[in-house]
C-alpha cells in the first residue's frame, strides 16, 4: 500500500492499482490520475477537509465514486448520494477496508460549536483521526497520519496522542496553518514521541509517499 501526503489534510492511498482519497480540502491543489478511484472519505464538514469545487473536479474524472462522511457533509452533497458513517462502522469498498472511530471534532473554543468527526483506519494499517485525538481502542496502528498544526491543536497534546497510539510509523499531516519554522519544530517533537515506543517518523513533504 502506498500513502501519499498532499497539502494539508489530503491523503491519497493506493493498493492493488486502486485509489482512495481522504479529505480533499481547500488548502490542496487539484489532483490528476483519478480513473481508478474506489472511494472518498471526508472526516468532517470544515472547508480545509473538503470543498464543493474539489469534489466537482474529482467527479469529472470519476462521476460514480462513492463518498463516506458525516451527516453534516452528506446533507450538503445529497445529490451525490453519500453514505453517512459513524464510529464503529466497518466496510470494504474495492481494494480498501475501512473502520471508523471517534465521533467529535476536538474543541476549538467555547464560542464555536463542536461538530461530528470520524477517524478512519484503512486496511488495518493506516489510521487518520481527522481533527481529533481519538485513540483507536484495540488497534495496533502500523502507520499514523498525525495532525501537526491547527487552531484546535496544542503541540503537547499531539505528542501525547502519538505516545498513546504507539504507531510503528508516523508522519505529520494537517499542517498548512504553520510557518516553515513552526512546522519543523512540531515535526521534531512528533518524531521524538514516535521514537519513544520504537516507531519511525517520516517527515513527508507534499507529494512524497510512504510504502507500507
Amino acid at each position: 500500500m502506498r500513502i501519499t501526503k498532499h497539502e494539508h489534510a489530503l491523503l491519497r492511498i493506493e493498493a492493488e492499482g486502486r485509489t482512495l482519497l481522504i479529505d480533499p480540502g481547500s488548502f490542496t491543489t487539484a489532483l490528476g490520475d483519478l480513473h481508478a478511484l474506489d472511494a472518498i472519505v471526508i472526516t468532517h464538514e470544515h472547508a480545509d477537509h473538503w470543498t464543493a469545487d474539489n469534489l466537482a473536479r474529482i467527479f469529472t474524472a470519476a462521476p460514480d465514486v462513492p463518498i463516506y462522511t458525516t451527516a453534516a457533509v452528506a446533507a450538503q452533497i445529497e445529490d451525490r448520494h453519500p453514505a453517512v458513517v459513524l464510529p464503529g462502522d466497518e466496510l470494504t469498498i474495492g481494494a480498501f477496508s475501512l473502520r471508523f472511530f471517534g465521533g467529535v471534532h476536538e474543541p476549538i473554543h467555547s464560542s464555536i460549536p463542536v461538530i461530528d468527526n470520524v477517524g478512519v483506519l484503512v486496511n488495518d494499517e493506516l489510521y487518520y483521526p481527522g481533527d481529533s485525538f481519538t485513540v483507536p481502542d484495540g488497534v495496533e496502528v502500523g502507520t499514523l497520519a498525525a495532525p501537526t498544526g491547527a487552531p484546535w491543536l496544542r503541540l503537547g497534546d499531539a505528542m501525547d496522542f502519538i505516545l498513546d497510539v504507539k504507531p510503528r510509523r508516523a508522519f505529520g499531516t494537517h499542517d498548512m496553518t504553520l510557518s516553515v519554522t513552526g512546522r519543523k519544530m512540531h515535526l521534531s517533537r512528533m518524531q521524538w514521541a514516535t521514537e519513544q515506543n520504537g516507531g519511525v517518523f517520516h517527515a513527508l513533504e507534499p507529494g512524497q509517499s510512504l510504502d507500507v
